[in-house]
């Protein structure tokens, strides 16, 4: 992924919706200046507790609504969504209020990654239901495509506790869609991998839809 944003050692780099800071301190680890945005504050705790020397600057903040101070506008060489980070919102119009906020906080001439589920083969290889087990924890999964949003909902059952629910709902683009929204939002699309590790894009074949491209 560095290799596509042509990014230079101490380059700054925006993880929006950075989450517990995976990508973020990965990228701290290899020389980059590094700004993670999480709306979540139990995520951010733990960003913070894994990043003891704090390498990372982690902030609280609504992807949709960046700061609006020097340290965001034409601030960074690059920003990265990693892992299906894209596609909350019931409108449009409010994932095109995202695509703004990477532009703003994009220098002229900035490169971006969004990283999504491809809509085709996961409509494909849907797995209408799950069970795992981890630290002994039950957890159940449900799936279903439901008005082009995938909807995930979560049972968490510990040995001696009562069930916890969650549900989960991300929009799934053709990458059409998604192209002209980065077009409307003043970005320009250099190219689509299907993979990490930059495997040709195939709207059936690929499992993801990674998208590259600058301001």
């Amino acid at each position: 992924m560095t290799k596509w944003l042509k990014l230079r050692q101490k380059d700054r780099i925006l993880d929006l919706c950075c989450g517990t800071g995976r990508h973020s301190l990965a990228l701290a680890n290899a020389g980059y200046r590094v700004t993670g945005i999480d709306l979540s504050p139990v995520l951010l705790r733990e960003a913070r507790t894994n990043d003891p020397d704090g390498r990372v600057t982690w902030i609280e903040c609504d992807m949709r609504a960046l700061p609006d101070d020097t340290m965001f506008a034409e601030r960074f060489d690059a920003v990265v969504n990693l892992f299906t980070s894209f596609g909350y919102f019931e409108e449009d119009s409010e994932q095109l209020k995202v695509l703004r906020q990477i532009r703003k906080a994009l220098k002229p001439g900035g490169r971006f990654v969004i990283d999504v589920m491809n809509a085709g083969y996961t409509a494909d290889h849907l797995v209408p239901h799950s069970k795992r087990v981890e630290r002994g924890a039950v957890i159940s999964e449900t799936r279903r495509i439901e008005k082009g949003f995938i909807v995930k909902k979560i049972i968490v059952q510990e040995p001696n506790g009562s069930p916890r629910r969650y549900s989960e709902r991300v929009k799934l683009y053709a990458p059409e869609q998604l192209s002209t929204m980065l077009n409307e939002a003043g970005l320009v699309l250099d190219t689509i991998y299907g993979g990490y590790e930059g495997e040709f894009y195939d709207a059936r074949q690929s499992c993801r839809m990674i998208m590259v491209g600058h301001r």
